[in-house]
């Protein structure tokens, strides 16, 4: 089974769909999973401190999930206006290792390790390792623009 690729540029935040002649490009793999799962926006818990107005975002389709407290996306998008701290890297792990813990619940990966860290002023770096079966690990490596200081 494969999914349409998706592709993420980072400059604009956004997804397109990637095609090739004469149609839409397959992703076999796990990359357009591990990047929905990580730039869909995840609704906020109540005790999250929002970066502006009460929008708590979140994806339509999580009111009809069939288990309770399955939510698509993550919560990384509430950081992005944040200061360029440590503790804010280890949310920012915290946040990514949330949205993909579903691949090891689902029996996709045997595991998934998260590593952020700022790689230059204003710009976080993301690093996701995703383990399957006899130790293969795949790495997924995303920069993301960070409007905080």
């Amino acid at each position: 089974m494969s999914d349409i690729k998706a592709i993420y540029n980072p400059d604009t935040v956004s997804f397109s769909w990637g095609i090739t002649a004469p149609g839409l490009t397959a992703d076999n793999g796990l990359e357009t999973a591990v990047m929905l799962s990580l730039f869909a926006d995840r609704r906020a818990k109540k005790d999250d401190m929002l970066p502006s107005g009460d929008d708590r975002r979140g994806w339509w389709a999580d009111a009809y999930a069939e288990e309770q407290n399955d939510f698509f996306g993550s919560r990384l998008w509430l950081v992005y206006r944040e200061k360029q701290m440590t503790t804010v890297l280890r949310r920012v792990e915290e946040y990514a290792f949330e949205a993909l813990t579903w691949m090891v619940e689902d029996g996709v990966v045997q595991s998934v390790n998260c590593q952020a860290e700022v790689i230059r002023d204003g710009v976080l770096g993301l690093t996701v390792t995703m383990t399957r079966g006899n130790n293969l690990a795949t790495k997924y490596r995303f920069e993301i623009f960070w409007k905080g200081n």
